[in-house]
This record gives C-alpha cells, structure tokens and sequence, in this order.
C-alpha cells in the first residue's frame, strides 16, 4: 500500500517510516519539520495540502501519528491543539473516505484516560486501566483534543463505513518525565514497563500491524503498553507496598536494582492492561521488564532509548 504518515519526522515517525517501508509499503511523509522520512512539509489542518497530497500521490491509506502533544501546552495556545488534533484529523479521515480507502489508523493516547481522580492516586488500590475504563474525563487541551479526534474517528466509521483502529499508545518518548525527577530517568523508564510504558520500536511495530490488520467497516481502539506482570487481584497490594509483589514475579529484581543503584517503586498506583490488542489484534509489545532484568544482569545497554537532551523537530525549527 501507500500509506500518507503524519507525524514523520517525530519521534515514532522516524521509527515507522523504514519500517513500513521494510514491510513493502511506499510512504509518504508529512510534517510540519523536515526529516529523513518527510516528503511534504506542512499541517495536516491545510485541507488543501492534504487534498493535493492524496491527488498527487495515490494515497492508498493513512496512519495518522502527527499531532500536538502535552509538552507543546506551554508553547502553543488552544486553538492551535484544536486545528491540529481536531480539524487535522477531520481533514484525513474525510480526505481517506473520499479516495475509497478501506482503512485508517490514528495514534491517540493514554493521556486522555487520566482524569484527575485517577492522576491523584489517592484510592487504596491501584487504578486498573484497559479499553473499558471511564468516564474519560481528559484534565488538559492534549487530551480533550485527542478524545475528540477518537469520536471523529468512530463517526467516520458508523457515517462512511471506513475501517479505523486508534492505538492509545502509553509512554514511550525518549526524554526526561517532566512532572517527576524523583528518580533518574533510566531508572524512571525501567520501572514503567512494569505498568505504563513501551519502547518506540514496539509503538512503532503496533501501528504496522494495526495498518494490517484494521477490519473493515468497524472502528476499534487498542490500548498498547508493555505486558504487565501483575493482574487485578494484585491492585491493593501495589499501592501499599509494590516491591512485595514485584518480588513474587522477579525474585531477582531488588539485587539487580541494588547493583546499579536503582530504586524499584513503592507504590503503583495505575496499571495499563494491554491484552486486548493481542487477543484481537494479535500484538504484543517484545520488550517488557525482564528484558530490562536481563540487562542488568548482564551489565548491558538498556532495551529502552533514553536522550534526557531529545528535543522534538518540530520545536527544533
């Protein structure tokens, strides 16, 4: 197929690009900065770029990963979250119906699952999150946005027949947390692929096979993470004290910890439940915490990529 990627020089961008190509796609790359995998330069809220893009390059379908994010709060008003998230995704899923296609996948996020109850944490047991989860009740622009970019998605769908798979994906940027320095950010990273966290290269993988595998005629959302080790029965227990529970499931883990200076967390207070996109979708992300066992065991690189200095493209130009 030829797939239009948004979102092209971002982070997953530059990770999708030669994959899909790796997968027999041809691509075409649309950004508003330029990168090794963008061909347009521009946002997806210009309907007519978009249309021209799609007249010029016999768009066959699109995975829609350019977007707005969270850290772009303090460097963009409201209305600019609106007519990227919002208006840019209208733009494509009109564009993609118009051109026949059969399919479309948009990268939404976690983000929007977490209102400010759940961000608070303060029940007696960990918050168990999956596709049944509500009320979503986003607590910023970013998430409102993306919500509403979902329902777009899903009239699109009921309205045109189009065949959609939104991916929530959980965390997977390469930078620092900006709202947590409580640890290093290695050690920080490590611990979220015990509950909210996923490697680009698995992200990326997601959406090549939701691009795949997107059914006709039905609009379907996957929550992607990391396959977490614990279950719902362990929920109480990881609040109060999570390392007990993670030693049950990695005997191994504190030393390993110990040996690097590491901390394991104390309490968990949300898990992200991933399986339903491998029992529907047939995925599952490769790297998960014992991967990042296996590394400190071995004295090894971390499976995971970590650049406290990354700066998105987009605010680079």
């Amino acid at each position: 197929m030829h797939v239009l990627l948004t979102g092209s020089s971002g982070w997953l961008g530059r990770f999708l690009a030669p994959m899909l190509r790796a997968a027999g796609h041809a691509v075409t790359g649309l950004d508003v900065a330029p990168g090794r995998g963008t061909d347009i330069i521009g946002s997806v809220a210009d309907r007519a770029l978009i249309d021209r893009a799609f007249a010029e390059r016999g768009i066959e379908a699109v995975i829609h990963g350019g977007a707005l994010h969270k850290p772009d709060i303090a460097r963009y008003p409201a209305q600019a979250f609106i007519g990227v998230n919002v208006t840019g995704t209208r733009n494509l899923l009109e564009a993609a119906v118009a051109a026949g296609h059969d399919r479309f996948v948009m990268t939404s996020t976690t983000s929007l699952m977490i209102s400010q109850a759940v961000r608070d944490e303060a029940g007696d047991a960990a918050v168990w999150l999956d596709e049944q989860s509500g009320p979503l009740e986003p607590r910023n622009i970013y998430g409102v946005t993306k919500l509403a970019a979902e329902g777009l998605c899903r009239v699109q769908q009921l309205e045109q027949g189009i065949g959609c798979t939104i991916l929530r994906t959980a965390r997977f940027f390469p930078e620092d947390d900006d709202t947590d320095a409580s640890l290093s950010g290695q050690n920080l990273k490590a611990n979220e692929f015990l509950h909210r966290r996923l490697t680009v290269e698995d992200a990326a993988r997601a959406h090549l096979v939701a691009l795949e595998r997107t059914p006709p005629a039905r609009c379907e959302t996957y929550l992607v993470s990391a396959p977490t080790p614990f279950c719902r029965e362990d929920a109480i227990e990881l609040k109060r004290d999570a390392a007990a529970v993670i030693a049950r499931h990695f005997p191994e883990a504190a030393e390993l910890y110990a040996r690097r200076g590491w901390q394991l967390p104390a309490s968990i207070g949300r898990v992200y439940d991933a399986g339903l996109a491998q029992r529907q979708m047939g995925f599952r992300c490769a790297t998960a915490f014992a991967a990042i066992l296996t590394a400190l065991a071995n004295d090894a690189a971390m499976p995971f990529i970590h650049d406290a200095d990354y700066v998105s493209p987009a605010v680079q130009s």
